[in-house]
């Protein structure tokens, strides 16, 4: 059985699927900007669907054995099977790890989102911006800085289509 909810409660739950759209997509614009596969769409939809079985999972079933916690894991499983899609080996090379990370980064905010936890969704989406926009560039100054070889499988002069930490060689 379905509980009735109160317009008040069901705006707040709209509320918190909007959350989870906006932090999702303000990841997958960085994403798109950076000319990854998973972009704005992608990383909007995934961050959305995980606010949506959150909001669900607590709201939509009620009962004694109704577990609301359980939904997150599934989120997690779930996840890891489209992030697992987004990795490719190539010659050695492991390319779409950063994807794949960013994606089950972005389901914890859209999850985060969904239970309510706004301070912690807007938080994680910011340290998850950090981490893509600007760790590459310290890394980058760093490797110059103190004159290290490209990584691993990195031919000289040849920028890798994801942040450099893609390449685990």
């Amino acid at each position: 059985m379905t509980p009735d909810l109160t317009l008040e409660t069901q705006l707040d739950l709209a509320l918190r699927l909007t959350v989870g759209l906006v932090l999702g997509a303000a990841i997958g614009l960085e994403r798109e900007l950076q000319r990854q596969p998973a972009g704005f769409r992608t990383h909007s939809l995934v961050s959305l669907g995980a606010a949506l079985f959150t909001v669900v999972s607590a709201y939509g079933f009620s009962g004694d054995l109704v577990d609301p916690t359980r939904i997150a894991a599934q989120i997690v499983s779930g996840i890891g099977f489209i992030g697992a899609g987004t990795i490719l080996q190539h010659r050695g090379h492991i390319r779409g790890l950063t994807t794949a990370a960013s994606l089950w980064s972005v389901a914890a905010i859209g999850t985060a989102a969904g239970a309510g936890l706004y301070v912690v969704a807007v938080v994680g989406t910011v340290l998850i911006l950090v981490i893509l926009s600007i760790l590459d560039r310290v890394e980058e100054f760093a490797r110059r800085r103190l004159r290290l070889p490209p990584e691993h499988g990195q031919p000289a002069g040849e920028e890798p289509q994801e942040g450099r930490s893609e390449d685990l060689l």
